[in-house]
């Protein structure tokens, strides 16, 4: 295990002071007319999806198609260019095996206008995202503009550009791209208000869920931003990792009362019960909607932050869609965002460990389609003919007849050597080469399941570890093994001790790149009550934490993390941040003045609709 505190994390990671979008050069207007068309703006997304989880890296979503084999129907738009004539196209596009030097390019598609495709076929070079030269065209200057899956096998497209200039060549990433992208679509500089708040959560998974809705239960103007459609997280119909945890104990049983509210009671394992609708992204709406003191912002990453005197006094979010930004002020501010990215841009004390912690899991299932179906040869997936994985056996070379119900399972994990904020990409693209080479060698190789075929899996990482943002107290496995008692005990932890490794009975020829893991447990007299002070940041004084990114150690992270915990650490920082305004403190005066309060009001629990009797 390697702890890297927050300095030398930001040199090994390459980051500066700059936040994108807010401190940047001028760049010399390019001659010739552009056109610039992100590929989150187009009209119609067809069967392609919208990825934002990696902006952080690369500045911008993109479109995705995740087929899982099936082409997917066209994403269309149309674009209107400043005259007719000559243009020189870019797609800004990536071929996302090749950094494995892989063969085979999976993500090809071809563009469009107006029904006719260019001769490139994109997404076949490069292992870095970057132009890729889709050659000269001469067009009216109103165009219908498709992306045409050819694979079904996650293509990607950033975006494309029309330059009437055609020796034009535009910047691959940086600073330079950035502006060039907002110059080109005209967004202002200016930041829009996106109103001022007594508590501003950031990252709506289980955590900021319940932290939002106990705070504003309890009184306070609340705005909780998060960057997809849905909430929930990783318990969301998008990632479909079921609740663990328990609630209900003593000798605070009503901690635990609004995570009980968020549904999810139908849990099932990954396979054909494993139901988007099991994940209750709709009762979860309307919950956040009902209440008149919450401001519920979607599709909004964060981007940025202002600090005056050591606090938080603004966030910048971006609608990933629409690339416009806000500028949210409050009071008290909570990083629920999981990856600590919230203090992490405020500069708070955080620490990283860098090599075998825990990675992300991309689960996926399979169904009978009732009568025989194909599935192509993926010779740019993980080659498992011959190899043992969950699910498939073998022995001498013979494999036995396969187990459909450990494919796809949580234990498909990999990313535990990899840099876990800046890598995130290649971790998820190495979990799905994975799940089809796994899926090729049962179909193709063993001739198993010729009535299957992969359904559903998810495209968004299942993370279970990145960064740990430091509070007065760095909960430690010694203190939950042996009980140490702490005078401000106010979460439960239920969860065993449970950190994954790399399982080595899969690891032989993929060493360093293991995508199969195994739970080491450690165990402990459940439920252990972990202190308040973890809960917020010994350096940021107006900001909390809740979630996996709160203040514990590598080890003490294996039972903190499961989503009903995290969760009624949201509900303790919203009865907190309640405190903080109803005494006029911050966050560490809850404890040093107010610990009594904090006590009474854990006993009483979070204002609840379960606890009133009201429907939910």
């Amino acid at each position: 295990m390697n702890n890297i505190p927050r300095r030398e994390f930001m040199k090994l990671a390459g980051m500066g002071a700059a936040v994108w979008g807010l401190s940047q050069r001028v760049l010399a207007a390019p001659a010739g007319g552009l056109v610039l068309v992100e590929a989150e703006n187009f009209q119609q997304l067809g069967g392609w999806v919208l990825d934002q989880e990696f902006m952080d890296q690369m500045g911008s979503p993109y479109l995705l198609a995740h087929g899982l084999g099936e082409p997917v129907a066209d994403a269309t738009t149309t674009v209107t260019l400043p005259a007719p004539g000559t243009y020189r196209v870019w797609v800004r596009t990536c071929d996302w095996v090749a950094k494995w030097q892989a063969p085979g390019a999976p993500g090809k598609f071809l563009v469009l206008l107006n029904g006719k495709p260019l001769k490139t076929v994109f997404g076949t070079a490069g292992a870095a995202w970057h132009w890729q030269d889709g050659g000269t065209v001469t067009m009216s200057e109103k165009i219908t503009l498709a992306l045409r899956d050819l694979t079904g096998f996650e293509g990607r497209c950033d975006a494309i550009l029309f330059s009437q200039d055609v020796n034009f060549l535009p910047p691959h990433d940086g600073a330079e791209l950035a502006v060039l992208r907002r110059q080109l679509l005209g967004l202002s500089e200016q930041l829009d208000d996106g109103g001022s708040y007594e508590l501003v959560v950031v990252g709506g998974g289980v955590a900021g869920v319940c932290a939002a809705l106990t705070a504003a239960r309890s009184g306070l103007k609340v705005a909780l931003v998060h960057n997809r459609p849905v909430v929930g997280g990783n318990n969301s119909s998008e990632i479909r990792v079921n609740l663990a945890g328990k609630t209900g104990q003593a000798p605070f049983p009503n901690i635990g009362n609004v995570v009980n509210e968020l549904g999810n009671k139908r849990q099932a394992p990954p396979g054909p019960e494993n139901k988007a609708e099991n994940f209750d992204d709709a009762l979860r709406m309307k919950l956040l909607r009902a209440e008149s003191n919450l401001h519920l912002l979607l599709w909004q990453q964060l981007v940025a932050t202002e600090v005056n005197d050591g606090r938080i006094v603004a966030i910048v979010a971006q609608d990933v869609r629409t690339g416009r930004r806000i500028r949210v002020t409050g009071e008290l501010f909570a990083d629920c965002t999981g990856d600590g990215q919230l203090g992490f841009l405020a500069g708070a004390d955080f620490e990283v460990t860098r090599k075998q912690h825990m990675g992300p899991s991309n689960i996926w299932q399979l169904r009978d389609a009732g009568g025989p179906v194909a599935f192509p040869r993926c010779i740019w997936a993980l080659d498992l003919s011959g190899k043992p994985f969950p699910g498939r056996a073998v022995r001498g070379e013979k494999p036995l007849p396969a187990d459909l119900t450990k494919l796809g399972q949580w234990y498909w994990e990999t990313g535990f050597d990899l840099d876990p904020i800046t890598e995130v990409e290649a971790m998820r693209d190495w979990n799905f080469r994975a799940m089809y080479g796994a899926w090729d060698s049962l179909k193709n190789v063993d001739g198993e399941f010729p009535h299957h075929q992969l359904e559903w899996a998810t495209y968004l990482a299942g993370k279970r570890e990145s960064r740990r943002l430091l509070g007065d107290v760095l909960l430690t496995a010694e203190e939950i093994v042996g009980q140490r008692i702490f005078e401000d005990a106010c979460f439960p932890c239920t969860w065993d001790l449970d950190r994954h490794y790399p399982d080595l009975r899969y690891a032989k020829g993929f060493e360093g790149r293991e995508f199969i893991s195994e739970a080491h447990f450690g165990k402990f007299k459940p439920p252990y009550w972990a202190p308040y002070r973890c809960l917020y940041s010994r350096n940021i004084p107006n900001l909390f934490m809740a979630g996996r990114d709160i203040s514990v150690t590598h080890d003490a992270l294996g039972t903190v993390r499961v989503m009903r915990t995290c969760g009624m650490m949201g509900e303790v920082v919203g009865l907190a941040a309640t405190l903080c305004r109803q005494h006029g403190v911050l966050p560490r005066g809850v404890y040093e003045k107010h610990l009594a309060k904090l006590t009474a009001a854990l006993g009483k629990g979070a204002p609840s609709k379960v606890a009133f009797g009201a429907a939910c």
